[in-house]
């Protein structure tokens, strides 16, 4: 992975710890609203990692490919991951 581990993994520790509340405000059955915006909130952490990650994609994986073949595939990969996000 060519991200950043350290900003990877500062979000990635941030949503685990929204999760963990998230999880309290379940079992203390807290406001429906409250609970589906941290739930939002999480959501948007997930995706500022996974923007990242596939961000480092393309400047790293997918510029640096070593053959044109290689590219296409790395590019493929790229498509076929914005595909599952835009579902």
């Amino acid at each position: 992975m060519m991200a950043d581990k350290q900003t990877i993994n500062r979000l990635l520790k941030t949503a685990r710890g929204q999760l963990d509340g998230i999880l309290k405000m379940v079992e203390e059955n807290r406001y429906c609203i409250d609970i589906s915006q941290q739930l939002m909130a999480t959501e948007a952490i997930l995706n500022r990692a996974n923007r990242e990650i596939l961000a480092a994609h393309l400047k790293h994986c997918v510029q640096c490919a070593a053959s044109e073949e290689d590219r296409a595939s790395k590019i493929n990969e790229f498509v076929a991951a914005l595909d599952r996000i835009l579902k």
